[in-house]
């Protein structure tokens, strides 16, 4: 089968590996309907994720249809539709108990990490009973991908970790895919005030499209004064870090106001320097979080019920013979205005 490879940092290639099939009696096998690339597949693609080994399959995002099945998967039948998620979840270990299924002790984020992933025309998906979701009958299956990753991500390790609350000042630092995930879904808390932060005209005016109050190009004024303005100078409740480098995560340590929270989602691949010197008697939190997918089963009820549209993520869509083209267009997304690429089976 045709299969997009990390093939070492800044190397990666489509070219043809064996078909998966079952391994475990909890496994499934899916073919791939709609797949996307993630900023943290840009982010092994530089070497940041040194426990992604050269060889494997990128991807941890899907839409598909089962092919076969392990003796011990119950939850589904060959032929169902399912949303494939980004974790892969056991749901009996200790962690998984305490829904942290991203530390679950056999799955975690394991597709396109350290097994193959589902920039595939099939895909293996470990634990399936419990890592996988019925695809709604009539829902927009395309869009759907947007709840294998982004969307949780944003909600759980920005929403929900930086406390957003009713009334209070959000300030979400980078507009791309999760960043813009975590502006749509700040707002099913009704804060007071969403300032958006990036260097991207066209991203900040997305931001606006999609709710944000306030928006500010740090690239043309200071962020730090610029939402310090905009909140009397006070700073805001939560700083959401949505990029994963140390000049956002710093504008974070400027804005966030006395008794707020840091929320970082960003990927880090180098280290930030934390400015306590500053921040010691400021009562703040610092939050950090891998997606643990556990409100995926939520935020796919309020697409299906309308409350929430993934689809205007979506700016570019290709097959999967067009691998190649979707990255670049991904990565260089300041010129191309690129989201969310999504990749369908052609």
């Amino acid at each position: 089968m045709k299969a997009l490879v990390y093939a070492g940092p800044g190397k990666k290639s489509v070219m043809d590996v064996p078909k998966p099939k079952v391994e475990n009696a909890t496994d499934a096998v899916v073919k791939i309907l709609h797949t996307t690339i993630c900023g943290t597949d840009l982010h092994i693609l530089k070497g940041d994720v040194p426990t992604c080994q050269p060889g494997t399959v990128l991807g941890h995002e899907g839409v598909g249809v089962i092919e076969s099945l392990g003796s011990a998967v119950s939850n589904f039948k060959v032929g169902d539709h399912v949303l494939i998620s980004c974790i892969s979840s056991c749901g009996r270990c200790e962690y998984c108990r305490r829904s942290m299924y991203s530390h679950c002790t056999s799955g975690g984020w394991l597709l396109g990490h350290t097994i193959h992933g589902t920039q595939a025309e099939y895909v293996r998906v470990p634990h399936a009973d419990t890592s996988m979701y019925p695809v709604p009958q009539g829902a927009d299956e395309a869009s759907l991908v947007m709840l294998s990753d982004i969307l949780p991500t944003g909600f759980e390790c920005g929403v929900l970790n930086g406390k957003v609350a009713p009334g209070g000042t959000v300030a979400i630092v980078g507009a791309g895919p999760v960043g813009l995930a975590a502006l749509l879904t700040a707002q099913f808390y009704s804060p007071a005030r969403i300032i958006v932060v990036d260097l991207d005209d066209g991203r900040l005016e997305m931001a606006s499209r999609f709710g944000a109050t306030d928006v500010v190009n740090s690239g043309r004024e200071s962020a730090a004064e610029a939402v310090k303005r905009l909140t009397e100078g006070v700073g805001v409740d939560t700083a959401i870090e949505a990029v994963g480098i140390p000049a956002t995560f710093g504008i974070c340590q400027e804005i966030v106001a006395p008794g707020g929270v840091i929320a970082n989602v960003g990927v880090h691949g180098s280290k930030v320097d934390l400015h306590l010197e500053t921040l010691w008697m400021q009562n703040i939190s610092i939050t950090t979080r891998l997606v643990d997918t556990q409100t995926t089963s939520m935020l796919l009820k309020t697409v299906v019920a309308k409350k929430l549209d993934p689809s205007g993520l979506i700016t570019h869509r290709f097959t999967l013979n067009q691998m190649m083209e979707a990255y670049d267009t991904f990565a260089r997304a300041a010129q191309t205005k690129a989201l969310k690429v999504v990749i369908s089976a052609g």
